[in-house]
């Protein structure tokens, strides 16, 4: 069974707890001096690969060699591929670069983030949604929203993800146009997070991921980078693909590029994960009224601050404000590729998305109520200082693993201390006692 994208490298990890502190889900414990990920909470949402240190947190993607594993290969640049690199005039000679990797097609996910865009907005219009309607592009959002908001699961978009679409709509098109059938031809997404590794493996709402696999943005950077402002003089590479995005399907690498094709005004655009759980709490307490639209991603800025790019993301983000700027503002309306996909079923879901329970304590209702109650007594002995020195991130945590039996009271430095101190005096009082006998 698969698990997880990000994986820990227990010869770097020094067990310094810094994970601990930033995880959403609280799904990483220090446990014998080593980092660990708890499977059944985490969502992938990468934070733990920024703030560690020693570089022991691990992305797993999919690696460049594995290209020839089909006759034919599909490659899908994320939209935050271009703002990467500096001196870029001309997106051209990025396909140029792509298609001398080897790669038969190009569809941009862009592209598919207008098709998306269109069809939110005929959704939206049409009256059907539980608003406000939480965007699912950011493929960790919807294991969020599954995991803590379970009460939001009706609020979540019924379009898969972007990349997805723009796989499942290159493969079909692809096949019509040479003629060859689907199982020889490969989709791979070059991604600048490693939620889409999970994403492929073990997709929230489909049967099976169109996309074959996920290259890291930084991996094929060094190998697109030569080509920059060369490929145009070079007749013999290919510059060109069927359907470019304009300014809004470029935009949409960064937050508040979705919301801003789909058009509407009632709008919340958010990133980084401690604001979108601020602004999930508000919703599910009902304090955000008239909201029709939430547009939240999981990495500070958007796409652009994934952790699997290469430049900064403030220099990305003005990087693609340029070339979003440069690109034409399609009608979506009139685009012809975008309406003859915009009410197709491929845009949806395989099935409906499900909550996912990451905090029961047991599968016995009468256990699971027994260990609730030693649970709330051993977090009232607890400090309550939540200092993350015993390797569980919280006190709350800590009585949760004990109960579990993952942990022990004395894990906690506070109550070692005070144990010590009192084994300590009783030591002296019966030395004390032994002279005086």
């Amino acid at each position: 069974m698969y698990k997880h994208s990000v994986r820990i490298d227990k010869r770097k990890c020094v067990g310094c707890t810094n994970c601990i502190k930033c995880c959403p889900t609280e799904a990483l414990r220090v446990q014998q001096g080593k980092a660990k990920i708890m499977d059944e909470r985490c969502i992938d949402c990468g934070n733990c690969l920024r703030v560690c240190p020693h570089n022991a947190m691990v992305a797993m993607t999919t690696p460049l060699s594995a290209l020839g594993a089909f006759k034919y290969n599909i490659v899908i640049p994320s939209t935050t591929l271009y703002s990467q690199f500096r001196g870029l005039a001309d997106l051209e000679d990025v396909y140029a670069g792509l298609y001398a990797m080897g790669f038969d097609a190009i569809y941009e996910e862009a592209k598919a983030a207008e098709i998306i865009a269109e069809a939110m907005s005929k959704y939206i219009h049409n009256g059907d949604a539980v608003y406000p309607i939480i965007s699912c592009t950011c493929p960790v959002i919807p294991r969020m929203v599954a995991a803590l908001y379970p009460n939001l699961i009706d609020n979540l978009s019924p379009f898969i993800p972007s990349n997805e679409l723009a796989a499942r709509v290159a493969k079909e098109e692809f096949c019509e146009s040479v003629g060859v059938p689907r199982e020889e031809v490969g989709a791979y997404y070059i991604s600048p997070c490693a939620a889409e590794m999970t994403h492929i493996k073990a997709p929230m709402g489909m049967d099976k991921s169109d996309i074959d696999g996920v290259f890291a943005v930084r991996d094929v950077y060094a190998l697109l980078l030569p080509y920059i402002g060369k490929a145009m003089n070079d007749p013999g590479l290919p510059k060109t693909i069927a359907h470019r995005a304009g300014a809004f399907g470029l935009g949409s690498a960064v937050v508040g590029g979705l919301s801003m094709a789909v058009g509407t005004e009632h709008y919340l655009a958010v990133d980084g994960m401690d604001n979108v759980m601020q602004c999930l709490d508000d919703i599910e307490n009902e304090r955000m009224g008239g909201l029709v639209l939430v547009e939240a991603m999981a990495c500070s800025g958007g796409c652009v601050g994934g952790p699997l790019t290469f430049e900064n993301k403030f220099v990305a983000k003005n990087r693609n404000r340029r070339l979003q700027y440069s690109q034409p503002r399609l009608d979506l309306e009139k685009d012809a590729h975008v309406q003859r996909y915009a009410d197709s079923p491929m845009l949806r879901f395989d099935r409906p998305l499900e909550p996912k329970s990451i905090l029961k304590l047991s599968d016995d209702v009468v256990a699971a109520v027994r260990m609730m109650d030693q649970l709330e007594t051993i977090t009232k002995s607890l400090p309550g200082l939540d200092c993350g020195s015993c390797g569980s991130p919280t006190c709350r945590t800590l009585a949760e693993d004990i109960v579990k039996g993952h942990a022990v009271e004395m894990d906690c430095i506070f109550k070692l201390r005070d144990k010590v101190r009192q084994m300590a005096q009783e030591m002296v009082d019966l030395a004390s006692a032994h002279k005086r006998g």
